[in-house]
């Protein structure tokens, strides 16, 4: 997980922001509060901190299992299970060698998996969220999936490498 992945969204900060400050006006009314009325302020107090507690628990664990959710698996290509070895055909290994060879760039089995996402139809934005790329990596392999599609449905021309043109 990376650095970004642990900070909180903008509305679980505003949301864990509201509980903090519920909880400091909780022990400035409670000090401010008579010696009498005490007991109905601090069983008031108990209830909204529980409330802010719940709230706290329902961020956590939303965060948890939205990290947890598996990835819908994309529709099986035309010649089968898109999960096979001629599922790498057309894969543009001299334009992300470049991003390969960076210091911070991505690994090699993201890309992999970011064009197996991109043969089943899934958008730049849509991968680059899911395996923690760039937008434009990602969207350099989805144009990359399409160029192919292009390549391939023209006709005149091959069927490419391994396919029968039926």
């Amino acid at each position: 997980m990376t650095p970004g992945k642990l900070l909180p969204q903008r509305g679980e900060a505003a949301g864990l922001l509201a509980v903090l400050t519920l909880l400091a006006l909780e022990g400035l009314t409670l000090g401010t509060a008579s010696e009498t009325d005490r007991p109905v302020v601090g069983a008031a107090l108990i209830g909204a901190a529980g409330s802010g507690l719940a709230l706290t628990g329902a961020l956590l664990v939303g965060r948890l299992l939205s990290a947890r959710r598996r990835l819908p698996l994309p529709p099986p290509g035309p010649n089968g299970p898109v999960y096979s070895a001629r599922a790498l055909e057309g894969f543009p290994m001299e334009a992300v060698r470049p991003l390969l060879l960076a210091e911070h760039g991505p690994r090699l089995d993201q890309l992999y998996a970011a064009w197996v996402l991109a043969l089943g139809g899934r958008t730049a934005p849509w991968i680059a969220r899911r395996l923690d790329l760039p937008v434009p990596t990602a969207r350099l392999l989805v144009d990359a999936v399409h160029a192919c599609r292009r390549v391939r449905t023209k006709p005149g021309r091959s069927a490419g490498p391994g396919r029968r043109r039926d």
